[in-house]
């Protein structure tokens, strides 16, 4: 397992919970790691220890991706370094409560984790893979992407947005031999529920899933080519009638013409406020 066959994924977030499994399994798989997150002492004992169990080449690169000049450096290194095959955006933050609980400070960190810092290792990763004819890039959004109402707008607004950019990413790049795909979980047994002072299992009784299954699924949804997984989505015929109908609606969005029902002064609109 000593020799490198796979390349390098760099993984940010990736000191505990879904980062650190997928650390685990793309080492197994054969990769050399690049380990990103703000705790040095977990990265370093992670590191540790798949060195140990895998023999694989594992670097340790702290960085906070809410500072702009931290995230320069992981960006860098995403560009400079050829050895890199696989980047995956999983690092993330929550509010502890909604958008009117929460001051300025917090609202501003988790758009420049959730939203500014993938967007830009995206573009970052998306460019050197596209020169390179290869590559993979993995965002871990979330079924909140389809469920607002679940939690606060917030969160899943910018969840939504890390979909949006995979499925278009996914459409630009899919001739050139780069690989996008976007994960979507249910509630998950992270600490993020802990950090945002939520409970998973009084807020989902029984639906929350172990991380160890969530990576997994990701990953044999990656090797079948998938652009979104939804891992405890049991129906697929339910994502890909809400998918069909999504593409049906967009052709219809914009038109010269006003709206018949909004046409008439007294006319009422149909559609939820």
């Amino acid at each position: 397992m000593t020799n490198p066959t796979q390349g390098t994924a760099l993984i940010t977030g990736a000191s505990s919970g879904i980062g650190a499994v997928y650390a685990d399994r793309l080492a197994r798989r054969g990769h050399d790691l690049i380990l990103v997150a703000r705790d040095v002492a977990r990265l370093e004992a992670l590191a540790a220890a798949l060195r140990e169990q895998t023999g694989r080449t594992i670097d340790v690169l702290p960085a906070d991706l809410a500072d702009t000049t931290e995230l320069a450096r992981v960006q860098d290194r995403l560009t400079s370094d050829p050895a890199i095959t696989m980047l995956v955006n999983n690092a993330g933050v929550s509010l502890n409560g909604s958008l009117l609980e929460n001051g300025p400070d917090a609202l501003q960190r988790l758009i420049a984790v959730n939203i500014t810092a993938p967007t830009l290792l995206a573009h970052a990763a998306g460019v050197a893979f596209v020169e390179r004819g290869a590559g993979t890039i993995v965002n871990i959004a979330s079924v909140l992407a389809m469920a607002p109402e679940l939690l606060d707008g917030v969160y899943s607004g910018s969840k939504a947005y890390l979909l949006n950019l995979s499925i278009d990413l996914a459409g630009r790049v899919g001739a050139t031999g780069v690989r996008v795909q976007a994960v979507l979980p249910g509630a998950t047994r992270t600490e993020i529920w802990q950090r945002s002072g939520k409970d998973a299992d009084t807020l989902m009784p029984g639906k929350v899933m172990a991380v160890d299954d969530l990576v997994d699924a990701a990953l044999l949804g990656l090797d079948h080519g998938e652009t979104v997984t939804i891992p405890s989505l049991h129906d697929e015929a339910l994502w890909t009638a809400y998918d069909a109908a999504r593409l049906a609606l967009a052709p219809n969005l914009s038109h010269r013409d006003v709206a018949r029902r909004y046409r008439a002064a007294t006319g009422r609109s149909t559609l939820a406020a």
